[in-house]
């Protein structure tokens, strides 16, 4: 068993806020992670079939998302099987529990197999675990689960339950509500050719794809003893324990909510109980506050808000890195989270701005990795790539920069002082950490695709995973790094951690 009091001092002092080795810039050696691996990887974002088989994206973008009208079908379809209306999973877990939050995982390789053992060590005690948004890479197919989601997890002796990202929602959500609802595919619509948006959708649109039972079979014995299996209702539920209530929410793949589900969320939030929100979309983002629309009028935050509805986080995927906004909301403060960093590329956050949004202070703003960090790796990698070796920005030049450019005073006690030159500066403005002059639209091209052309399979990886205990008075989110590094697997570092008052 793991003192997780204990785990957590020592993570505390050895986390990439404290020095560089705890950011895995001294990795003398790769974590066993690397025996876990599928004899063959065979997934990269660089391959243009990735890019085609994931085209429902720019689909929906152009001519309209139509996840609601799926969602509905699949609701309705547990439904008629007897599944409870209300989506409420009990959980027998006593007033004092612990459970684990893994966001993005689904790549299958190093990355994702990289975060294993220390959420092995630290969740040896959870009750469960949640996968939050984008289960399975490029495209949710229920037949790609065996190495990127029970193979990687077959030492997690706990359930783990799920919400959809837009990723398993390129599949018409098939594989996922095989896998975590055990329902049947749905039968096929043919609308026909129609001369609209919507027709030329259809036309273009991925269908699901047929799920290969007997591979699917194979695939669960990875994950087959009975405290390991559980069956959830539907892509969106509300897990009952004795003094919490943690809600789960499908955004689909635009971040928008059906009016079935919304009317579900506000029904399911009237209970007393504080309450957790897992979404598959964040609320707060970089500098960006995207509230989630509801069908009907409102908002996701606008439930998340109101005090009546007594939330006290909101965590949400996507996004893939680790950041934390308190939110001033009245007389209290919510807690919002990204926490999408368990398993594909990382999203860089030197690019992030100063933090302003939702009248927060930089200074109260968590990010991990941290910003010098981020840019470092970025430049280590492109100087590599271009063989353009002035690009190359050593962690500590990189913090210079980046405390520089938000204003800030670095993190790392051990930073020394860097005299910023021309040559960092114009590092910085190629990887997007500094602004380009007279407004050259670089930041608005390269850098936005920057995290999805810049996929690694080597150490370090900037991993996380959330941990969360409850018990009657108090919840305490930790954000556990995971590199890659042996050091860090044998001591997992804690990037940070928050105590909530339940009472």
């Amino acid at each position: 068993m793991v003192d997780i009091g204990q785990a957590a001092e020592r993570g505390r002092e050895a986390s990439s806020r404290v020095s560089k080795e705890g950011a895995g810039w001294s990795c003398a050696q790769t974590g066993t992670f690397k025996d876990l691996l599928p004899s063959k990887e065979t997934f990269s974002w660089l391959n243009p079939r990735t890019i085609w088989r994931s085209r429902n994206e720019v689909l929906a973008i152009l001519f309209g998302d139509p996840s609601g009208q799926v969602r509905a079908r699949w609701v309705g379809s547990q439904r008629d099987r007897g599944v409870d209306p209300s989506f409420r999973i009990p959980m027998d877990v006593g007033p004092e529990f612990s459970f684990l939050i893994l966001g993005d995982t689904g790549e299958g390789d190093a990355s994702q197999y990289a975060v294993v053992p220390g959420m092995l060590k630290v969740g040896a005690d959870t009750a469960f675990a949640v996968v939050a948004s984008d289960v399975i890479y490029p495209t949710g197919s229920g037949n790609e689960y065996e190495d990127k989601f029970f193979r990687p997890y077959q030492d997690y002796r706990a359930p783990i339950y799920a919400i959809p990202g837009n990723h398993d929602w390129y599949d018409g959500l098939g594989g996922f509500m095989r896998v975590f609802c055990d329902a049947p595919a749905l039968a096929a619509e043919d609308e026909g050719f129609k001369l609209s948006p919507s027709g030329l959708r259809g036309l273009l649109w991925r269908k699901p794809e047929k799920i290969d039972e007997t591979r699917l079979a194979r695939a669960r014995e990875w994950r087959a003893r009975p405290e390991q299996r559980v069956v959830q209702p539907a892509p969106y539920w509300a897990m009952e324990t004795p003094g919490l209530l943690i809600v789960g929410v499908d955004t689909g793949i635009r971040g928008d909510i059906d009016r079935e589900q919304a009317e579900w969320l506000r029904a399911v939030s009237r209970d007393p109980r504080p309450k957790v929100l897992i979404t598959g979309k964040p609320i707060y983002t970089r500098n960006d506050y995207k509230p989630s629309k509801l069908a009907g009028g409102g908002t996701v935050d606008d439930i998340v808000t109101d005090p009546a509805n007594n939330y006290v986080a909101a965590i949400g995927g996507d996004v893939h890195n680790y950041q934390r906004f308190p939110i001033k909301v009245g007389d209290r403060t919510v807690q919002y989270l990204v926490a999408g960093g368990s398993g594909a590329f990382m999203h860089a956050t030197h690019t992030i701005p100063r933090v302003t949004v939702g009248g927060l202070h930089e200074d109260d703003y968590r990010c991990y990795p941290l910003r010098g960090d981020s840019l470092s790796f970025y430049s280590r990698l492109y100087s590599d790539r271009l063989r353009m070796r002035w690009l190359y920005l050593t962690p500590d030049e990189s913090a210079a920069l980046m405390s520089r450019r938000i204003g800030n005073t670095p993190v790392r006690d051990d930073t020394p002082a860097v005299p910023i030159t021309r040559r960092m500066r114009w590092a910085a403005r190629i990887l997007g950490g500094w602004p380009m002059p007279l407004r050259l639209p670089v930041g608005r091209t390269f850098h936005r695709y920057l995290s999805e052309l810049s996929d690694w399979d080597t150490p370090p990886f900037f991993k996380s995973f959330l941990h969360i205990s409850v018990t009657p008075e108090v919840l305490t989110i930790r954000c556990f790094a995971a590199t890659g590094c042996l050091q860090q697997e044998i001591e997992p570092p804690i990037e940070d951690e928050i105590a909530i008052p339940l009472v």
